[in-house]
């Protein structure tokens, strides 16, 4: 990578089952992330956060959970990260839980060019409301390509509605789905690789994904940490117990994509600081991991 990097957090877990993922964007910065990627030759740009907001119960809407917050989130997210492609630099956005992206598609938008979203997670995302349990943070995808039942203010948030086609899609070290997520994925004819795949190579599967971005004039890439094994590398929202990535094997899918000249965005999300048994140790390899898919 050789723009500049900025730096943008947006600490909420408004869209999430719990609180946590809330203090990611302090705690990477408490580790030294600004630091460690100027160290890496890295020309970064810290543009500050969003306003933080904390997960909460919401009975009065039950199937959409702290809506108003997601969307609030989304759309300062999306104006930090709009200055920063508008100055010619590359994001690094810190959520927060994945409707975070919301946001960083948005801005993505603005500049009128074709946008491919590379989109890294165990979970699909691709649940409308009414068929989640409340948690918006797994309706992400479902919100960016407009399915029905979307939420009118969560998939109006771009320029364009929907913000994005089945085809500007690629699911990536996907495994779970529900029965609606998988029907979706085969009508709209959404590009997946699941992690079986990745998982038995991950260099491949990361070129794979590299050949489909070509295409875009705009390629963001979205990183939920539940991707990797949680008895592994302990640091993800979700405890499951599933035998996601290696953090090595992610750095391998990350490197070529974030090489990509259209390259634009990472955002990365899920990270809760509670469940990392040392969190010291836990951010600085994931800092180490990211500064080395970054740097120039």
């Amino acid at each position: 990578m050789t723009r500049p990097l900025s730096i943008i957090g947006a600490p909420s877990s408004a869209g999430a089952y719990g609180p946590g993922q809330e203090k990611a964007p302090a705690a990477f910065r408490r580790h030294g992330l600004v630091e460690k990627l100027r160290a890496a030759g890295i020309d970064t740009h810290d543009r500050s956060d969003t306003p933080l907001f904390r997960w909460r119960p919401d009975l009065t809407n039950p199937m959409a959970m702290n809506r108003d917050a997601v969307a609030d989130t989304a759309e300062r997210t999306a104006s930090l990260v709009a200055a920063a492609l508008a100055d010619g630099h590359a994001a690094l956005v810190l959520g927060g839980d994945c409707t975070v992206e919301l946001g960083t598609v948005a801005s993505a938008l603005r500049h009128g060019t074709s946008v491919g979203l590379v989109y890294i997670d165990f979970d699909a995302d691709l649940n409308a409301p009414e068929n989640s349990d409340g948690a918006l943070d797994w309706t992400g995808v479902a919100h960016l390509l407009d399915i029905p039942g979307a939420d009118q203010r969560l998939a109006s948030l771009g320029p364009r509605r929907p913000m994005l086609g089945a085809s500007d899609v690629l699911l990536l070290a996907t495994e779970n789905f529900t029965e609606h997520e998988a029907k979706d994925i085969a009508d709209r004819n959404i590009t997946l690789i699941p992690l079986a795949e990745v998982r038995r190579d991950p260099a491949a599967a990361a070129n794979q994904a590299a050949a489909w971005a070509q295409k875009f004039d705009t390629v963001l890439v979205h990183l939920d940490v539940d991707v990797l094994s949680f008895a592994h590398f302990p640091i993800a929202e979700n405890t499951r117990r599933c035998d996601g990535l290696r953090l090595a094997e992610l750095g391998l899918l990350l490197e070529p994509l974030i090489a990509l000249p259209a390259w634009r965005a990472l955002t990365v999300t899920e990270v809760n600081p509670d469940h990392a048994p040392d969190e010291a140790q836990a951010f600085g390899e994931l800092i180490a991991m990211l500064c080395d898919v970054l740097k120039p």
